[in-house]
């Protein structure tokens, strides 16, 4: 159900055409709608494939659509007919954003590409997410987070020593392309301030996967090594590992060499902080296998939680390895309003925070088409006039 709250977020007044379907896109759209924006989502007559990526389901869509598409309302248009590209223009003529992912080339076959655009509405900032962009060697491809982190050498590097390529559990390049797409469209309605012009504005999935590879590709362009996969270690900083105890993993991100020395004293072996082969990071990676061994035999036996209260309250970054359950119930998630409640609507909650214009959560994900009456009667548009392009549900 709409909200009647008002936003009053840092992006209140900035109206966004989201045309984008699966994730990159809708986070992006869901980000600038968490800030006060106006996000309307247009879906094409099928709706967003992700309203099927389920189970589990709610109404006509699954957690997968659910996760990235509050705060937004929902028209759909079919956009492959001239009249549903003239409705989208005339949706356009109010907006300050538009985000879409379309296959290359299909904006332009239809005369509505990013150089038309910008002729007709110059102070559009028009933001395309892609996989590869459109040119070079891979332009035009389409790409999948998976598919992406395959080629990036992402998963050449995620994994144990010993095991092959791994993808990550999240579709974490996706995800960094929808807060790129944020990043360039808050730059370009910046700088339109002061130039009272738009642009266009791109992200690719590509793009994003190389740019995700610290410290990998720095080490690389300075050793010339490939890096390899190094399971819970770190490549360039030890200890900084996964270790068993008696009762919950424990990771320990031990970053300079005062935190080190303390780790020994806490854990009673305060010898281990002045051994010649430990007293530095350097000299920790050379002999990185014994001090694991040492730090196994010390821990194999001591209670998780406990030592990792210990560390932290002696200023050693460490925590227990938890599930996502535990994270979820956590009194400190909540507490930083990472759990968003909308009746028996439950999301995530956006991890930046403003002191005088916060973020607001004021609508669940729409159902398909929920708002198409109400947004094209503010606009002046009689739905009537384009009943033939606006279909009322999803055609699967």
């Amino acid at each position: 159900m709409q909200s009647d709250k008002v936003s009053t977020g840092a992006l209140s007044g900035i109206r966004v055409i989201d045309a984008s379907r699966v994730l990159g896109g809708p986070f992006c759209g869901q980000i600038l709608a968490d800030h006060g924006a106006d996000v309307i989502k247009v879906e094409p007559p099928m709706g967003d494939e992700t309203r099927g990526w389920g189970p589990p389901f709610v109404g006509d869509a699954a957690s997968y659509f659910i996760g990235v598409n509050r705060n937004k309302r929902d028209v759909s248009v079919d956009m492959t007919q001239p009249l549903g590209q003239e409705l989208l223009l005339r949706m356009l003529e109010t907006a300050d954003v538009f985000i879409e992912n379309f296959k290359i080339g299909t904006l332009e076959k239809w005369g509505l590409g990013a150089e038309s655009l910008r002729a007709r509405f110059p102070r559009l900032v028009h933001c395309r997410v892609s996989g590869f962009g459109a040119d070079g060697p891979y332009g035009g491809q389409p790409g999948y987070d998976a598919v992406v982190q395959a080629m990036t050498g992402l998963m050449s590097v995620n994994g144990e020593a010993d095991g092959g390529p791994l993808r990550m559990g999240v579709p974490c390049i996706a995800m960094a392309t929808g807060m790129n797409g944020v990043i360039g469209i808050l730059l370009a309605l910046q700088e339109r301030n002061r130039s009272g012009q738009g642009q266009f504005v791109e992200v690719t999935l590509y793009d994003s996967g190389v740019s995700m590879l610290h410290p990998q590709l720095p080490n690389y362009y300075l050793n010339g090594k490939v890096p390899q996969r190094s399971g819970n270690r770190h490549p360039n900083i030890c200890p900084y590992d996964a270790f068993e105890t008696n009762t919950v993993p424990l990771f320990l991100a031990v970053g300079n060499n005062r935190q080190f020395v303390t780790m020994c004293k806490v854990l009673g072996r305060p010898d281990m902080g002045v051994d010649p082969r430990f007293v530095t990071n350097a000299l920790r990676n050379q002999h990185r296998d014994e001090l694991r061994d040492e730090l196994v035999a010390l821990l194999s036996q001591r209670d998780g939680l406990q030592v990792s209260q210990e560390l932290v309250a002696a200023g050693v970054p460490c925590g227990p390895v938890r599930t996502i359950d535990q994270v979820v119930d956590d009194p400190h998630t909540h507490h930083r309003g990472m759990i968003v409640d909308i009746d028996d609507y439950r999301g995530t909650g956006s991890p930046v925070k403003l002191s005088r214009t916060p973020a607001s959560y004021r609508s669940r994900p729409p159902s398909f088409a929920q708002h198409t009456d109400a947004v094209l009667g503010e606009l002046g548009i009689d739905p009537a006039e384009y009943a033939d392009v606006l279909p009322r549900k999803p055609s699967v």
